[in-house]
Parts: C-alpha cells; structure tokens; sequence
C-alpha cells in the first residue's frame, strides 16, 4: 500500500539519464527536458506599452510518451527586478509516433487551449486546434508557439496571439537557459 507520507512511487524525471528512461517518442524533443529560466519581451496591440518579463519553464516525464509543461511568468522593471506575477500555464504534450504533438494547455484565466503540431530534432511548432473558455474569461481565437533548441543550453521561445478581435500576431518572445546542467 502507498504511504503517503513517502516519495511518489512514479517520480517524474527531468533529464534522460535520470529513472525512469524516456519513452521512446519523447526522442526528438528530450533536449527540452528540465527547467528552463530567462527573459523576454511582449505586446500586443490592446496594451499600452511593450513589456519586459522573466520565465520558467519545466518540462519532465513519468515514462510514458507525455511531456509534462509547466511554465510561469512576471513581469520586471529594465533592471530585472520582479514587478509582479504575469502568466502561468501547466499542461501535457503527448508525442505521437509520426512526430506529431498534441498540447494540452490550461491557464488560471480561465482558457484551456489544444495545439497541435510537429517536433523534431529540438523543435516544436504548436498550433491552435480548440480553445475552451471559461465564461468570465478574456476571448482567445487561436495561438502559435514555437520552441527551438539553439544549443543545448538554450531554448528560443516565441508565442502569437489572436485575441479579443486581433488577428494572429506576435507577442511574446523570449531566451531560457537551461537551470543546472544535464549529465
């Protein structure tokens, strides 16, 4: 029987070489493994000004073919320092074998968003196939997020937006870097 008082029995592993192994069709994005930190620019034609703003993200897995996808954001003054919570998202990624994904991304405003699209070799292209809206929720039509490792040690995000009457456009991007090193 389990304990709770103990350690999960399945633990999610942030790196390939950590228990349990990834599942085969996690192979062409476990380089996104981990936790990833950094910083980035926004806008968007309904806010007043541009924006400045810190991330992390964190991707893991249990053993099975699902990328676990946390991330969460603030914005920050041009020093850097911490001005207040922005976004925050969590979700799963399930990998097919065809190299497709299936995003599934819920978010505390109420929008839960399925994407699809492709990875391979450190990439994945996420586009909208449904958005579910809470009813007080801000109105979200579609999105696109990509993901591109440029090295190892750097993951490239960038994020379009239509939303509350604008078309599909840039607004958000921004630099992670990996937090601690995989063996």
């Amino acid at each position: 029987m389990f304990d709770p008082g103990q350690k999960h029995p399945y633990p999610d592993a942030l790196r390939p070489d950590e228990a349990p192994a990834p599942h085969p069709l996690l192979a062409p994005l476990t380089g996104f493994l981990g936790t990833w930190a950094g910083r980035g620019r926004g806008g968007y034609p309904t806010l007043a000004e541009e924006f400045a703003y810190a991330q992390e993200v964190t991707f893991s897995h249990d053993g099975r073919p699902f990328l676990h996808y946390e991330a969460r954001a603030w914005l920050v003054d041009a020093d850097g320092t911490p001005l207040r919570p922005s976004a925050r998202e969590s979700g799963w990624w399930r990998l097919q074998p065809d190299g497709r994904v299936e995003a599934l991304i819920t978010q505390p405003t109420g929008i839960a968003e399925i994407a699809v699209g492709r990875a391979g070799d450190g990439t994945a292209d996420l586009t909208t196939h449904e958005v579910a809206l809470a009813p007080t929720a801000k109105e979200v039509d579609a999105t696109r997020r990509r993901y591109t490792l440029t090295d190892e040690d750097t993951l490239d995000f960038v994020h379009d937006l239509a939303a509350v009457g604008q078309p599909l456009q840039h607004h958000l991007s921004a630099q992670l870097r990996r937090v601690g090193r995989v063996s």
